[in-house]
Formats: structure tokens, C-alpha cells, sequence
């Protein structure tokens, strides 16, 4: 058997890494979301959101991405976003926003899950073609 990252060099499997406790863990997250979003202060505001991760952590998740209004990369907690506007469909949710944002990136990870094994298959057929 040859060394891979998923073996040791003995030929037995490694043992899967587990992350420390406390540890932050990123979920991609692709779309587009306009917010109603309250601040530590109390105040509300709109925000318009190029979404690109959900980063789980203790405590706390943040919905990261390019906020369009106010420029540059945010990171907005979860529990304080009042509303969530996908800017997709327009569906609108004011509760569960985080196990809806949750399912689409769930979604979303099979989706790009199964286009990479295409991708893989497709290739891999062409290279036992070989040249046409």
C-alpha cells in the first residue's frame, strides 16, 4: 500500500484529527442575503450580503462575507440578525435562520460533492480514451 494522508507509513489507517475544544469550524456558503441586522448596541440596521462561510464556534456563529453597502469582509452573528432576505428567491425568514442557513450550506456542499465526482469521472474517461 503506498503513503497517503490518510495512512501512516506502516500501511494502517490514521487516526481522523480531531479538532480542540473551542475550536472554530468554517462551512463554505455561497449566495447573496440582504439583513436586518442589531448590533451590540441595540441598533438596527440594513445590510446587503455576498455571503461566502458559516463559522460555527463556542457560543457563537457568524455569517461571513462581502458586506456591499459598507465595504470590505464582515462577519455577522447569527443570533443577531433580525431578518434574512435570500436575494436569490426573496424568500424572506425572520425565525430558524440558523438551521435554514444551516441546510443550504449542507445543500450546497453535496451539490459541489457530487459536480467534483463528475468532474473526476469525466476526466478520468478521457484520459482512458486518450487523444482523439
Amino acid at each position: 500500500m503506498r503513503h497517503n494522508a490518510f495512512s501512516d507509513p506502516k500501511g494502517r489507517p490514521a487516526r481522523p484529527v480531531e479538532s480542540p475544544p473551542g475550536a472554530w469550524r468554517t462551512l463554505p456558503l455561497d449566495g447573496r442575503f440582504d439583513l436586518v441586522y442589531e448590533d451590540a448596541t441595540g441598533t438596527w440596521s440594513n445590510r446587503s450580503l455576498s455571503a461566502r462561510e458559516l463559522k460555527l464556534g463556542p457560543g457563537r456563529t457568524l455569517l461571513g462575507g462581502i458586506d456591499t453597502r459598507h465595504g470590505g469582509y464582515r462577519g455577522f452573528r447569527v443570533d443577531r440578525i433580525r431578518r434574512l432576505t435570500d436575494g436569490a428567491t426573496g424568500e424572506r425568514v425572520e425565525t430558524g435562520i440558523l438551521d435554514r442557513l444551516l441546510g443550504r450550506a449542507e445543500a450546497q456542499r453535496r451539490a459541489d460533492a457530487v459536480r467534483i465526482r463528475r468532474q473526476t469521472e469525466a476526466r478520468r474517461r478521457a484520459a482512458l480514451a486518450g487523444p482523439a
